[in-house]
């Protein structure tokens, strides 16, 4: 039995099997973690690998319902609540997880890779790693520092907690079907030194209005926000690291809200 690859669940599976040996063995923070849950395992190309591992017992979440028909009939392991039929974008992670502490793999639906990193962000205290694939470009993205043009909202709210790592790069030949882009595996493995001294929701919300209008200096791009002068304004968004944006929202916080 083969799953047919579905357009509008995005799903490309991977065929190179080296590739996603690869890719399960960028887990490497579980000391700190006994569960691993996989997005969209498909056809189980990355599962076959995962359940070998003795360090962690892992966990699928998946969407295609042809898939998980085909995931029960060829890991019999996957019983009960270890294999989930489910949106992992819906479905109450502490379901599975409890408050114990996880991480989270997967070849990435590319349409969807930005929210799976949204929602990874509201379990920031428990998923202490993530090995994901992605499109290249916005594996790029995530993983760029201030000062790049790459540089962007989601790369600030989760470096603001993460130490992100880009590992590798694959073409779309290894994909069934092809898709149209490059692809690119990144590591995000939880910094807990990393706190934010200010309120994270108040970060969130100067940070998207920061690069909302990114080609302007935060002087103009924050002008709702009615802030006090600081030097900081002069700049523009894609200059700052979470630590002068945290700077920014003390500010505003001190400032009473203005503008909020």
């Amino acid at each position: 039995m083969q799953v047919r690859a579905k357009k509008n669940l995005g799903q490309h599976f991977l065929n190179d099997l080296d590739a996603a040996q690869r890719i399960v063995d960028g887990l490497q923070d579980y000391a700190n973690y006994k569960k691993v849950l996989e997005i969209g395992p498909g056809m189980g190309v990355l599962t076959q690998y995962l359940v070998k591992k003795t360090d962690y017992e892992t966990y699928l979440i998946e969407i295609d319902k042809e898939s998980v028909d085909y995931l029960r009939k060829n890991y019999l392991e996957f019983t009960g609540t270890r294999l989930i039929d489910g949106d992992f974008l819906r479905y109450p992670l502490e379901n599975i997880f409890g408050d114990e502490k996880f991480a989270i793999v997967g070849n990435f639906p590319y349409f969807i890779s930005t929210q799976i990193f949204f929602r990874v962000l509201e379990y920031k205290d428990q998923c202490v790693e993530v090995v994901g694939m992605l499109q290249k470009e916005v594996a790029v993205r995530l993983a760029a520092k201030p000062g790049n043009k790459d540089y962007g909202i989601l790369s600030v709210l989760l470096q603001a907690y993460y130490d992100i790592e880009y590992l590798f790069s694959l073409g779309p030949e290894v994909f069934t079907p092809p898709p149209k882009v490059n692809s690119g595996i990144i590591r995000l493995v939880r910094n807990f030194d990393k706190k934010l001294a200010c309120d994270p929701k108040h970060f969130k919300m100067l940070v998207k209005m920061a690069f909302n209008q990114r080609r302007k200096t935060l002087r103009n791009a924050l002008r709702a926000m009615q802030l006090p002068d600081h030097p900081l304004l002069t700049k523009r968004a894609e200059q700052l690291g979470v630590e002068e944006f945290t700077t920014l929202t003390l500010l505003w916080e001190a400032n009473g809200y203005l503008g909020a």
